[in-house]
């Protein structure tokens, strides 16, 4: 059986971790480098670092920082914020990451989801998509949750797989932050929709929430949290200890 994967996100700031709820009122947290580091350290099976302000600013992404924690970090890496073109992707992979998150890049260019699979190959590819309910659909937005695109999530995701895509990360900002647990009613219809891994991302306050996702949700194959993780409100070692008590198969 699959092992479920934990990943802390680093959401990047000019430089530093930032945490906020529902994608707004983002606060200091730590240096991305110590952080990775640690994570690295405890368990994690990987990271994802984002340059959260990179496609609103229209600037490039932060590759000092990448490089120096690519550096000192020994677990798969996934980075995204501000990634347009391949260039950014040949850029982003050289400096040490192992994939590659297009979110807002990918609604401006739909192309560049295929032409990067095509030149970096599938698992390279990560489509992060940022969901909102919107009169009770499932809306797509970008900019780090800023603008609604009107594009239907469901439709938009099982697009981006079918250009290439080899992973698909669910951002939900109805539930960012909120600690309440991942959104359980969102992850089905995306795992109903598409067969690559899929990462469930916002609203993991406990341990008990990651066991409701797996156990729920068996298509799930990750999960992503930031602040339970960054503020030590979730050991990932207890965390990976529960889920082999409940039967979820987890590295050790």
């Amino acid at each position: 059986m699959i092992t479920k994967r934990i990943i802390p996100c680093l959401d990047v700031r000019n430089g530093r971790v930032v945490k906020g709820v529902n994608f707004q009122g983002l606060g200091d947290v730590d240096s991305p480098v110590r952080l990775a580091e640690y994570y690295s350290e405890a368990g994690a099976d990987e990271l994802v670092f984002y340059d959260i302000t990179a496609s609103a600013e229209g600037r490039r992404l932060f590759t000092d920082i990448l490089c120096e924690a690519a550096s000192k970090v020994f677990i798969p890496l996934t980075v995204g914020g501000g990634i347009n073109t391949l260039d950014d992707f040949d850029r982003v992979l050289k400096c040490g990451a192992d994939k590659v998150s297009v979110n807002s890049g990918a609604i401006r260019n739909p192309s560049l989801i295929g032409e990067a699979a095509v030149r970096y190959g599938s698992q390279c590819v990560v489509l992060s998509v940022d969901i909102a309910r919107v009169d009770g659909d499932f809306r797509v937005f970008a900019k780090g949750g800023r603008e609604n695109t009107g594009l239907d999530a469901i439709e938009w995701i099982k697009r981006g797989v079918e250009s290439g895509a080899g992973e698909i990360v669910v951002n939900s900002i109805d539930t960012d932050g909120v600690k309440r647990g991942f959104d359980l009613d969102l992850l089905a219809h995306v795992c109903m929709a598409v067969k690559v891994p899929v990462i469930a991302s916002g609203g993991a306050g406990s341990i008990a929430d990651f066991i409701t996702l797996f156990k729920t949700l068996p298509g799930v194959d990750a999960g992503l949290a930031a602040s339970v993780f960054h503020f030590g409100e979730i050991k990932i070692g207890d965390l990976k200890t529960a889920m082999a008590r409940e039967g979820i198969p987890a590295r050790m």
